[in-house]
């Protein structure tokens, strides 16, 4: 039996919960008591000044770096000593500032390679490269739903910056994820791939809970459900865009001063 998609009054189950959430490099405190929750089908948005904490608490949620003191849950279930590679095979996923695909690859063999993992193809290294047909018509799939149908046989390498992150994002779903978190999927675009790529995103979050951290505030204020506001390691200001961008403390922390 599948988990429920809403609490039981009725709000949006949360999926992915951090609390008390603390991390100490040395004798500097990166992360401090952040509490989070993420909601299946919204877009959360993580956002603040360089040098916040938002990339930290990434790598804190999907256990690249373990916390000094806090837990996470991910769907009911505590992971904060979880190795990472268990929790991405449990639905949490995550994209990094850098595009990661294979550039010599087409398109859909990218999305051939993502999709073995979860259809038990990844350990068996001895069967024929035909042995990946199967996963062509599920491929086809994710390459239409991210709009890359006319770029299916295109190198990777050839694609532009904003078809090589939507790319990117048609892999992650490969792996059927509960939990996406995107590490600045827009930045380094032009207007144009903005506007798509956030489009594709409002989309994903119809079937997902998508947590991202993301400078372009125009981006936010449209396409997020929820923001998080990060002020040296700890949470300044949360609640939907129209409250946070309100605040003062938002603006002084952004611009250096309270004037709007």
């Amino acid at each position: 039996m599948s988990a429920p998609v809403t609490e039981p009054n009725g709000a949006p189950r949360v999926v992915l919960s951090a609390r008390g959430l603390r991390r100490d490099f040395g004798g500097f405190t990166a992360v401090n008591n952040v509490n989070l929750d993420v909601h299946h089908a919204r877009v959360h948005a993580l956002i603040g000044p360089n040098g916040a904490g938002k990339t930290t608490v990434f790598n804190l949620l999907t256990k690249f770096l373990q916390p000094t003191d806090g837990s996470i849950t991910l769907l009911g279930e505590d992971i904060t000593r979880t190795a990472p590679d268990k929790v991405a095979r449990m639905g949490l996923v995550r994209s990094f500032q850098i595009s990661a695909v294979f550039p010599h690859l087409t398109v859909l063999d990218n999305v051939r390679v993502a999709l073995q993992r979860p259809n038990g193809l990844a350990t068996q290294f001895w069967k024929p490269i035909s042995a990946l047909d199967s996963l062509n018509a599920k491929a086809d799939q994710l390459i239409r739903s991210v709009g890359l149908d006319r770029e299916r046989n295109a190198v990777a390498a050839d694609l532009s910056y904003g078809r090589k992150r939507v790319l990117e994002i048609a892999t992650t779903l490969a792996l059927d994820p509960k939990v996406l978190l995107l590490d600045e999927p827009m930045a380094g675009m032009g207007h144009e791939d903005v506007g798509m790529v956030a489009e594709i995103i409002r989309e994903v979050a119809r079937e997902r809970a998508v947590l991202m951290v993301e400078h372009n505030l125009s981006v936010v204020s449209t396409l997020c459900h929820h923001v998080t506001v990060l002020q040296r390691g700890e949470i300044l200001a949360e609640g939907d865009y129209v409250q946070v961008s309100a605040d003062p403390r938002v603006r002084t922390a952004y611009m250096g001063t309270e004037e709007t």
